[in-house]
């Protein structure tokens, strides 16, 4: 059985419109905050990547599907898994609900970079540490 990364967030007044309707763009900055936990369950932080394998994590492409509105005040669970992986990416599936209702389903697709923006393979290291969350 696949593990699920899952991190809970409150909306804060920042998060939203004057309508207290959380601004889209905030959701991107949701999803890469659950990323940033998910390396830190597995023991690794963005900082770590760089400095032990000299690589960087970057988001090539993302798709985001809204369902719902989530709202200010609003306590929201991301969950996150792996569906797959080539050399150099991985391709994350992310949720963002409220409760039952799900606001938002993503798709992401992430790149291990060096210093000079080229495609690098991703470590053995992480991958073994990430192995549980596939798919």
């Amino acid at each position: 059985m696949k593990k699920i990364f899952e991190h809970a967030i409150k909306v804060y007044y920042e998060d939203t419109d004057a309508g207290g309707v959380v601004y889209y763009a905030n959701y991107l900055k949701f999803l890469e905050r659950a990323r940033t936990e998910a390396l830190s369950d597995i023991g690794l932080s963005n900082l770590q990547i760089k400095r032990i394998f000299g690589a960087l994590i970057v988001v090539k492409s993302c798709n985001i599907d809204f369902k719902k509105s989530a709202y200010l005040e609003d306590h929201l669970k991301i969950k996150s898994f792996i569906i797959s992986n080539s050399k150099t990416s991985i391709l994350m599936d992310q949720m963002i609900s409220r409760d039952k209702d799900v606001i938002i389903n993503a798709k992401v697709q992430l790149v291990f970079i060096n210093e000079k923006n080229k495609p690098v393979k991703i470590p053995e290291k992480i991958l073994s540490n990430l192995k549980p969350y596939f798919s």
